[in-house]
């Protein structure tokens, strides 16, 4: 996801905020984890470092999210809401993480 405005470095809520709407529900898009490894000295690893998931809101483009720990996942289409949602913005492109997510409808 790409965003106009320049900020500093590192997650943050408050950009988060900015870009989701909180009074629009989001919606599950994936029906499973994606695995994030690992990198050590530019090689991949076989260590799970993050699990990532796509979910999506009127008004924005499918966006992705990255989960620490390994998080239940609703089923495909079901809204949900997560928990200390923030976002990092890396050369214009926007980067989501959650602690965790559950299930509204």
């Amino acid at each position: 996801m790409k965003f106009n405005n320049k900020r500093g470095g590192g997650y943050s809520a408050s950009l988060s905020a900015q870009i989701v709407d909180s009074s629009k529900p989001i919606h599950s898009l994936s029906i499973e984890l994606e695995a994030q490894m690992k990198f050590e000295d530019g090689k991949r690893t076989k260590e799970i470092q993050a699990y990532k998931a796509w979910f999506s809101q009127e008004g924005l483009p499918p966006f992705e999210v990255k989960f620490e720990k390994k998080v239940e996942l609703p089923d495909y289409l079901s809204i949900v809401e997560f928990d200390t949602l923030e976002a990092c913005e890396v050369s214009y492109n926007i980067y989501f993480r959650a602690e965790d997510l559950k299930k509204v409808k």
